[in-house]
Parts: C-alpha cells; structure tokens; sequence
C-alpha cells in the first residue's frame, strides 16, 4: 500500500490567497456596481487562475511599458470622461512607488493587495534610503516583488541573490548597509549571505524579511522530501517559490518532479514507490493540489480537507490550543498550531517582564500551551498569547494563597512610583511601598530584579488588584529575630555585628534581631570628636554588651584588656619624662594625650618659670611637648605634668663649678 504525504504547508499562503480573493470580490462588485477590474501584473503565478480571471473579464496590465502603452492609448485619452470606473488590484508582490503615481493620475481606483510581508519591506527600504544608507536586496533582480521593493528605494539600490555577486558589487557598498530580503527566497543561502556580510562589514543592519510561512514551507519541504521515495512539487513555472521547494526537495530526494497541474505527471513514476511526499507553491490553487492528490491516493483530498477544517474549527479566539514552537526570536516565538497558518506569540503575550529575550527562555521544538487572541493579525497569522493561559492557572494559586496566608516568592519586574511589582507566573501582584518593609524605604530600586517574599492580603481578579504585602513578613522576622537575640545574650557578651546609621552621639548596630547602641564615649578610651570619622554605614564590628535595658542595649569597644591605665603607674611613674599631644585647653592649663585614653594636666603655672596668663598664649591644639610627670593617682586616673620641673634641673646641670684659683709662682 502506498502512502501518500501531503505536506500542511502546501498551496496558497495568505497573502496570495489574499489577493486572489480581492481579485474575485472585486469582479462580483463590478456587477453591481458597474466597473472595469484590472490587475497590475498576473494577480499570482498560476496560468489556471490567471486564465479563469480573464474569462471573467479582468485585464491585465503587465509591467510599466504596458501601462504606458494603455495611457497613450486612445482608450485613455478618453478616460477621463468616461462613465466607467476602473479598479486596479495591485497584487501580493506589490510595486513601486511610482506605479502607484502612474495609476492614480491615470485614473484608476487602486485596490490594495500587496501582501503585509512584502509592503513591510517597503517601509523598511524607504525609512532606511531616507537615512542615506545603502539598500541591498536579496534576490532574483527580475523577480516583481524585487522590482516592486527597488521602487521605495530613495537611492540605487544593489540586488544580489549570491555570494558572488555580493563580492563583486563590493564596491557600491556605503558606510551604513540595510540588508533586507525577497520574502521567497531560500532562507539557509539568505544566511550564509547574512555571515558574509558580517564578515567583510560592520555597519551593516540586517532585516530577516523571508515569509514566516515561506521559511515554513521550506523546512516542511525539506523535511518532508528526506522520508520518501518520490517527490512531487506543484506549482506554476514562473513561480519563484516554487524553483525554491523544487531545488530544496531535490536535494533531499532525486525523485523528485515539478509539475504544474495533474496533466504534467507521468504517473508511472510513483509505481514503485511507497511513499510519496507532495508540496506546493503558495500560487497553487487546492483544486490542482487535490487533482493531483487524489490520483495517487485511496484518502481523498476532501477527506484531508474535512480534517484539516475539523481542526481549524478548534482554532478560534479565546480558545486554549496545544502547539511546537518550531521558531524563536528575541522579540517573538512561531508556533505550529496544526492550522492553514502559524501562531505568534510576541514578547508582550508571552511574558509581562519587560524587554525579555524570547530565545532565552523557549527553545525550538518545546511544547507549549496558549490562547487565541486573533486568527488573523493583520499578516495572516493567528496571535497567541502564553501569559494569559499561565495567568489563568496564576490567578488560582494566588487566590489559594491568598485564603491560606501562604508565603510566595517571586521576582521584582518593575519599581513603580508607588511600590514594587512582581510576577507570579505572569501574573502581576503590585506591593505597595508602604508594605514593602517595616520601616521607610526611600529607595526602592535596590528591589530591582530580586526575589522577594510576600503574602497576598488583597486578591480582586476582576478589577486585576491583586495586592502584596512585605511588610507583614519583615516585621514577623524581625520580632522572631529579636526573641532569638534576647534569649541568647547577657551582659558581657561580645557580639559581632553591622553599623547601621551613625549619629552626633553614636552608632547603631544591627545585631541580628535589634539594635544595640555604641554611644561616642563607650567608642575609644580615647577621646572621640566625631563618630563618622571613626565608622561608616555597613562596617563590620566586634562590640561587648555593656548593659541591657528592656529592649535597649548598651555596647561598648571599650575592652578591659585594653584599657591603657592598666600599665600606667610604670610608664609614668613620678619622675619619668613623657611626650605627648595638647588635646584641650582650660583656663587653668592644658591637657595632654600620653595616649588614647591617657590625658595629663599641665598646670598653667607649670609651663614656665616665667609667668604665663593662659595655656593659649604657649601651646596650641596637637601641638606636641614634653614634660616631667610630677604627680600620678591611679585610682583617681589622673597624672600631673611639668614643663617647670625640667627647667630647674637644666638649669642646675648648667651652674658652673666654684672657681679654683691656682697661684702660679715664677721660678
């Protein structure tokens, strides 16, 4: 038994369904309304539809001699007082601006056709010429549609279809490249050309113009034509999509035969074969398709066709569907839906984090569930949207934890004005900012990208609020943190822990649970002016409990090990010369730092023999002296100083000696 393949993608894609269609609306209009319908080129490559139209009456203008021909025409001289409309269909490869010029002053109502992948090209072009950078398009010079894409050019543009040709007009190549191509041309040569140029340029921008469902075709063909014994293309010989499954398909199967209807198929061919693959052309009309079909098949073409339409009732908006993802780009995800056309998923309808690329998170070939949004986007292919399916199941499990107080966690999207948002599973939860934390939070960027845990204590899916609350878990830490930190410690303890604001009178420290604070006397046994100049917000530091108040602590760096009375009475016993710094002055003399912790008074009536009237006309702050210690009281830590104690005994080691008169007698 022999099967037979036909592949989804065979026959018309949209934009040539498009315009054939218009094509056929136009002639039954034309009826009522009293009208000539013209088309601007072959409405499609097809010989059986293009010859159905002209029995209908449709007449073809070719190319542009053509027009020209039909306004010098004796016809047209007349036009412009005849009583006959004339509507012109511009078909799905479109044309170039000045055609439309032409028309329009010929008097023809232009109907628009051009399919919306190729009239984006358009507007690429254009916007891109205008810029002043070079256009280079990719294929068949000759082509309509490239003919039709060069007409929005502002500048020459350069059309190559190979590697070779993209070298030899190397020299026409500016500063700035735009790389656009023919929506039918073979997307692995448009690749291969695309790494050319990024090779040999830098500056060139490239704009993946293939037709998602010509890019599709051609996989599908490709595919399809490495599992069978012989392959049948179908499709019109002008048909430049069509060369392009011919070549493709030839390539994975030698068996392989182009054929334009029934007629052209030599039956004998496909005896021996067990199985046979057919595509088409996206200008090959389902009847020739189903001729072809049929005559090789026990399954008829109506049989397929009720399948297909069987599955494509499935396909409407708001209906959930399970589809492959079978392409990704940063900005959007293709996905085979097992309909007539591909589902799109675009950055917005897949996840509500802002900017995300696509082709981190979905790779070719997952399974994915989605929603219909539309089953025609305005290009022919059915919107979808992955959130609002994640959101639904979302929106369950929040309401779930909203009832049982559940913790959740979840990423932070957005820092808003007012609060914080995050995604649960693509459904939003706002935070407002007065129950992000216990305490103010003035900046509320440091949340960016950071899980954070949260309990829902608003959940309205109806009017989307769904509010979260942070708040309420800090705070429950922190009183749990506090239990922990006060059942722990004691006077005495030395404890490690982080400065968290540092005032004029000290600092406080985060110890895990509360804050312990480091007033400025209790920071050095020495003397503190300022406590910036000695920590900072964030420092590590290792302090003791000095007392415990309630729920105040009291802390100290003050260390008995290191308190510097404890060997004072040797270093300045009585007697002993010391150097050191003025610290302070008072009206009754100076104090001197020996060392952190250690002051000594120098007594104004100590500094000199000489009579001094205050310390401020001698000394001056951290001005540094040395005196004799003159008197030392451990227990009341204080120690006396004089400068006056050295100047008597300088002085008395200065004295001379009693002079000694030796009497000298001459001889």
């Amino acid at each position: 038994m022999r099967e037979i393949i036909l592949a989804k993608t065979a026959g018309f894609c949209f934009g040539v369904k498009r315009a054939v269609d218009t094509v056929y609306e136009q002639v039954e209009k034309s009826k009522i309304d009293n009208f000539e319908v013209y088309t601007y080129g072959p409405i499609i490559h097809n010989e059986e539809v293009v010859s159905d139209l002209e029995s209908k009456g449709v007449t073809i203008i070719q190319d542009e001699v053509d027009l020209d021909r039909y306004i010098s025409s004796e016809e047209s001289k007349e036009f412009g007082d005849s009583s006959t409309k004339k509507h012109i269909v511009i078909r799905s490869h479109g044309t170039g601006k000045a055609i439309y010029d032409k028309l329009q002053n010929a008097g023809f109502e232009i109907i628009e056709a051009t399919c919306p992948f190729v009239k984006k090209i358009h507007n690429i072009v254009l916007d891109e010429s205008e810029k002043g950078s070079t256009i280079v398009i990719v294929g068949d010079e000759n082509h309509p549609e490239v003919q039709g894409i060069k007409g929005w050019c502002k500048n020459e543009p350069v059309i190559i279809d190979s590697i070779e040709k993209a070298e030899k007009n190397a020299e026409k190549y500016g500063d700035n490249i735009a790389l656009v191509s023919q929506t039918t041309f073979n997307s692995i040569k448009f690749k291969d050309l695309v790494e050319f140029f990024r090779k040999k340029y830098y500056n060139v921008t490239v704009y993946n113009t293939i037709c998602n469902a010509t890019e599709e075709r051609q996989k599908e063909a490709k595919k399809l034509a490495g599992l069978v014994d012989t392959m049948v293309v179908i499709g019109g010989k002008k048909s430049s999509n069509t060369q392009k499954l011919y070549e493709i398909s030839k390539n994975e199967c030698i068996n392989t035969y182009f054929i334009q209807t029934l007629v052209d198929l030599d039956l004998t061919v496909i005896e021996s074969a067990k199985r046979v693959g057919i595509t088409a052309g996206a200008s090959t009309p389902n009847h020739i398709i189903k001729e072809v079909h049929d005559s090789m098949s026990e399954l008829s073409f109506e049989e397929l066709l009720k399948q297909s339409e069987e599955n494509e009732s499935k396909i409407k908006p708001g209906s959930v569907v399970e589809g492959k993802v079978i392409g990704v780009k940063p900005e959007e995800i293709i996905v085979d839906i097992q309909y007539k056309a591909d589902g799109i998923i675009t950055r917005n309808e897949y996840s509500n984090t802002p900017n995300i690329d696509l082709t981190t998170v979905v790779n070719v070939g997952d399974p994915i569930t989605v929603k219909v949004i539309k089953t025609n986007d305005g290009e022919g292919q059915v919107l979808l949207s992955y959130k609002k399916v994640a959101a639904e199941k979302s929106y369950e499990k929040l309401e779930e934890a909203f009832e049982n107080e559940t913790v959740l966690k979840a990423k932070v999207t957005q820092v808003l004005e007012g609060g914080l948002s995050v995604n649960v599973e693509e459904c939003k939860v706002f935070i407002p900012a007065s129950l992000v934390s216990d305490t103010y939070e003035k900046n509320l960027d440091k949340f960016m990208d950071q899980e954070i845990e949260f309990v829902i204590t608003e959940f309205n899916p109806k009017k989307r609020r769904i509010i979260g609350n942070r708040k309420k878990l800090v705070a429950a830490k922190k009183a749990e943190d506090a239990k922990k930190l006060f059942d722990s410690i004691k006077v005495g303890d030395v404890v490690e822990g982080t400065v968290k604001n540092v005032t004029a009178f000290g600092a406080f420290i985060d110890l895990g649970g509360a804050d312990g604070l480091l007033h400025i006397s209790e920071m050095s046994w020495g003397r503190i002016d300022d406590p910036k100049s000695v920590l900072k917000v964030g420092d590590s530091i290792k302090t003791f409990i000095k007392d415990i108040n309630g729920e105040k602590i009291a802390l100290s760096l003050k260390f008995d090990d290191a308190n510097p009375w404890i060997a004072a009475a040797e270093k300045y016993a009585v007697g002993t010369e010391v150097t050191g710094k003025v610290a302070r002055m008072t009206a009754f003399g100076a104090f001197i730092e020996l060392e952190p912790g250690v002051d000594a008074l120098l007594h104004v009536s100590q500094i000199s023999n000489e009579h001094v009237e205050k310390p401020e006309d001698v000394f001056k702050i951290g001005q540094e002296i040395t005196a004799k210690v003159v008197d030392f009281k451990q227990e009341d830590k204080k120690i006396s100083l004089s400068i006056k104690a050295m100047l008597k005994e300088e002085v008395a080691e200065e004295a001379p000696a009693e002079e000694v008169v030796e009497e000298v007698t001459e001889e």
